[in-house]
């Protein structure tokens, strides 16, 4: 007994190592970080600006205000998706072009297919897209084309900072946050395996013509995680593609409230679809094992030095990833007692899998 004791106990300290070197690996590459997208003097190539758009008459004043007149901006292109409010009128009113978005065809997610008519509508060779919800700098898509084309990339996808208005999501966020960061590393970041990168479909950038001689969003055009599907398709298609930070010149304000976070984000925070679901679950083991037990078992006084490692590392990613949002205080330094809750969010959503409902549409 006392032998088949201590094998499971050194067999558990090997499956916490391992857990704690997938995440030291990880974690590391914010040493070797891209530089973030920063402003550019002068615009090197008309751009059209795509925007897809359903009921989003709350949130897209702002955004069109900081696109129109904007520098090198030559378009701004609304894609109205079937919108019940009045998302078409605003756009009209603040300048913008408005598209009518024809039903969604069948095989097709909503998003990927808004996105997918405003490509081929656009008029100008390189396109930047933006969700309703971000708040660029007027500077940002001559910035973002500007850094695709010097870099050659053929799909810039950035990160914004994020805007979390009420406590409990500047609680909740930053955990979910951190997953990401414990499954594929930080944006700008050492570039990583086809079937582990990234890509943010709040912003991207784009040569028209060359993403519609891949085809357009149809290779992904099934896909509720499409910015993720988009970059791992180009990428095995040869494509060269990049994820960076562009904080300096986007803001993005998702959610409102701690219960629409963790509803919101965790509708889409275990990648359905796009990761197998075996490494799904590897992902949530290693998540549990690396992020969520170590200070819980300290505090408990259960820890031993693996713990203590790793919740150095989990208070370390706190540092480095406060410049990702535009507001702290104590919700948000306390966020690694919300990593239960994030964890639980990822496990949801991977007994969900594409069985999802969004924006009035169910999908799966």
């Amino acid at each position: 007994m006392t032998s088949v004791r201590s094998v499971a106990r050194w067999a558990h300290i090997a499956i916490r190592l391992a857990a704690a070197g997938v995440v030291i690996t990880r974690v590391a590459r914010a040493a070797r970080v891209a530089p973030p997208i920063r402003p550019t003097l002068t615009p090197v190539t008309p751009i059209s600006v795509i925007v897809p758009a359903r009921n989003e008459a709350a949130r897209l004043g702002p955004l069109l205000d900081a696109l129109i007149g904007a520098p090198g901006v030559t378009e701004v292109l609304v894609i109205d998706d079937q919108s019940i409010d009045a998302t078409a009128d605003i756009a009209r009113g603040a300048g913008a072009t408005v598209l009518c978005g024809a039903p969604l065809p069948a095989g097709w997610a909503g998003k990927a297919w808004a996105l997918h008519q405003g490509i081929e509508a656009a008029s100008s060779d390189w396109i930047v897209s933006l969700d309703a919800d971000t708040r660029p700098d007027p500077r940002l898509p001559t910035a973002i084309v500007a850094r695709a084309i010097g870099e050659r990339f053929d799909l810039l996808t950035a990160a914004a900072r994020i805007d979390c208005p009420t406590p409990g999501s500047r609680w909740l966020h930053p955990a979910m946050l951190t997953t990401l960061v414990y499954r594929f590393g930080p944006p700008g970041g050492p570039p990583s395996a086809t079937k582990r990168m990234l890509g943010n479909g709040q912003c991207m950038a784009f040569d028209r013509r060359r993403l519609l001689d891949a085809g357009g969003l149809t290779s992904v055009k099934a896909d509720l995680v499409e910015d993720v599907a988009l970059a791992r398709s180009l990428a095995a298609a040869g494509r060269r593609v990049g994820f960076l930070d562009a904080s300096e010149l986007l803001t993005v304000r998702m959610y409102e409230s701690f219960a629409e976070t963790g509803r919101g984000w965790g509708r889409s925070l275990a990648l359905p679809g796009v990761e197998p679901r075996s490494r799904q679950l590897l992902d949530l083991a290693m998540l549990v094992l690396a992020q969520v037990l170590p200070i819980p078992r300290l505090l408990t006084r259960r820890g031993d030095l693996i713990d203590v490692v790793l919740a150095a590392i989990r208070i370390g990613t706190l540092f480095g990833t406060r410049r990702a949002y535009t507001s702290g205080g104590v919700a948000y330094w306390a966020s690694p007692l919300a990593d239960p809750l994030a964890a639980a969010a990822i496990a949801s959503g991977i007994a969900r899998g594409t069985r999802q409902t969004w924006r009035g549409r169910s999908y799966g």
